[in-house]
Formats: structure tokens, sequence, C-alpha cells
């Protein structure tokens, strides 16, 4: 083979195994694309079916009720004007209270349960992820347009 072939052949070799490297780069990163949605927007529908995302609002007062096995939680999530019932096995962060912040990552499990995986308290009273207080925000214009 020709120097001119075989420089030929290490471009193209080349150029395959980036394309291949970026293919699984792109697939790896949407996997992990987790995207927040209130659960206003969940039982609008906006939610994906089938795959994990993160849900945030209020913890509800009075809502949390604990499993006898000891690790099993189940709450009521709003963002004051729609509520969605979260159970999470597994331990609480210690700054999870009723009428303070959460964001879960989790499914749907069907109708108005929410699976989690993960539950993420708010670590500040003055604190709020961004979108998060967006999303509030959003809910209560909405809520008094509906007024």
């Amino acid at each position: 083979m020709k120097s001119r072939h075989k420089r030929l052949a290490l471009i193209v070799g080349g150029l395959a195994t980036l394309g291949v490297a970026a293919a699984l780069l792109m697939s790896a990163f949407q996997q992990n694309l987790v995207f927040f949605f209130t659960p206003t927007q969940i039982l609008a529908g906006e939610a994906p079916q089938g795959r994990s995302f993160r849900m945030g609002g209020m913890v509800e007062e009075g809502s949390i009720q604990r499993q006898p096995d000891g690790v099993t939680v189940a709450f009521v999530v709003s963002d004051k004007v729609q509520k969605i019932r979260v159970q999470y096995k597994g331990i609480l962060p210690d700054l999870f209270r009723e009428g303070k912040g959460v964001v879960a990552q989790g499914r749907l499990a069907g109708g108005m349960l929410f699976l989690a995986d993960e539950v993420l308290a708010k670590h500040d009273e003055n604190y709020m992820p961004p979108e998060a207080a967006y999303a509030l925000k959003q809910a209560e214009d909405a809520k008094k347009e509906l007024k």
C-alpha cells in the first residue's frame, strides 16, 4: 500500500472512531438529562411518561405519613395550585419538613402518585432553585387568573 493510501486510511479510521465516540457521548447525555416540572405541569400532561424527571414544590402541611418499616415515607407536594402524592423509600434529608421546599427525582406511577428515587430539601430559608421559584410564581399567577 502506498503511503498516501495509508494516510487516507488512518484519517478515515480516526474520523470513524471520533464519530462513534460522539454518538456514545450524546446517547449517555440524553439518558441522564433530567427536566424539572411542577405538580400543575405534571397533571397537565407535560411531564414525560416512563422517564425519570424532577418535581418540585412545597411539602403540604400535615401530609407526611411514615410507614411502619421506618424507611418508607409518603407526603404531598404542592405548587399552591395542584398537589401530587409522593412516595419515597430511603432516608430523608435533615432539612425535610412540612411547609418547606422540596425537589424529588423519580417517575410517575400512574394517576397522581410520584415514586421518588431521591429527595432534596431546601438548605436555607432564603434560597430556592430558580426554576422552582419561577414555577411557583407561574402557578400563583395562573391561580389568580382563574379567580
